[in-house]
């Protein structure tokens, strides 16, 4: 995959086409709460969100929390996040974990 411009708040890549978005930094996801469900990867929590056209996966328990849309053409769209839990784990210290 090669990597593109983005133009969006904070730090973030994309790559691809259509793009895989990863951004740092965010704010935690809306609708998360103590009853969601988190899905552990490769050591990394994460709450998903369907968006219709892909799914949005954030980060949860991380000091900085960072958020990865995939669209669909991606499916399964859970592996791209996979792919990237090495590099999260390594750059942003764990809090605490979701489960």
């Amino acid at each position: 995959m090669w990597s593109r411009d983005v133009s969006t708040q904070g730090v973030a890549a994309a790559w691809g086409a259509p793009p895989i978005v990863l951004r740092c930094g965010v704010t935690a996801a809306e609708g998360l709460g103590r009853a969601s469900r988190c899905d552990v990867m490769d050591g990394v929590g994460w709450y998903s969100e369907n968006l219709g056209d892909g799914f949005r996966f954030t980060t949860i328990g991380r000091a900085t929390p960072v958020e990865l849309t995939v669209p669909d053409a991606y499916a399964p769209e859970a592996d791209a996040a996979l792919d990237v839990a090495s590099a999260i784990k390594q750059a942003i210290p764990l809090h605490h974990p979701c489960v």
